[in-house]
């Protein structure tokens, strides 16, 4: 690693930003990560909350659940080593996530920087892993009300693969399906890696987790 490579998204985001800031526009020293998904049981196992099933496979590993009620989501305070992390599921459904998000952005005044989302991509492979530092929705609705709320794209953010509907069956039905047994047996592992590279962000880099997970394969 170069002697100036920031080590941590703490760091990336403090050396992008400080020349910006006064000091009392400080940023809160949280890290927030965001699952994007729809509530409720009947959708609990659907594609399309995977990003909710990587946030819940976070929390166990840092033993911690989501016990709380804030802007429209379920979240979690946990400390990961140096880092301060603040877990989102929003409860708005899909298309509003934004508002959940933008609401905890401006409470604890975290920056679009310090805001990382994971979410499904159904133009990506089953267990494909993604990570970039910025960028449009795709066509996520999920990201686009982001996008729209925080009045940015530069924040980093996770796609996993979920492939593509079978035949012409529309894209809309195909993510709000459970997954199917072929895809839930490895299922477990595309979780883990997801996380592993989370905790890569945070301890590396982003660019880092980019170079190690973007040309990984389940």
């Amino acid at each position: 690693m170069a002697e100036n490579q920031p080590k941590s998204l703490k760091d990336l985001l403090s050396k992008i930003t400080a020349p910006l800031r006064s000091e009392t526009e400080q940023p809160n020293t949280f890290t927030m990560l965001v699952g994007l998904g729809n509530p409720g049981r009947e959708y609990a196992h659907t594609r399309h909350n995977i990003g909710f099933m990587v946030l819940d496979h976070l929390a166990a590993k840092l033993a911690t659940n989501f016990a709380r009620v804030e802007s429209q989501a379920l979240i979690t305070k946990e400390n990961y080593k140096s880092s301060r992390l603040l877990l989102v599921k929003p409860q708005t459904f899909m298309n509003l996530s934004g508002q959940s998000i933008g609401g905890l952005a401006r409470y604890y005044k975290i920056l679009p920087e310090q805001i990382f989302v994971i979410f499904d991509d159904v133009d990506l492979p089953f267990g494909t892993i993604r990570l970039r530092e910025r960028g449009g929705s795709g066509g996520q609705r999920g990201m686009k009300s982001i996008i729209e709320r925080l009045g940015t794209q530069a924040f980093p953010r996770m796609r996993i693969g979920i492939g593509r509907p079978p035949g012409r069956m529309d894209a809309a039905d195909y993510v709000l399906q459970d997954f199917s047994k072929s895809e839930t047996e490895f299922l477990g592992a595309v979780l883990d890696q997801a996380v592993e590279a989370i905790f890569t962000t945070i301890d590396e880099g982003i660019v880092s987790a980019m170079n190690k997970f973007n040309s990984a394969q389940i």
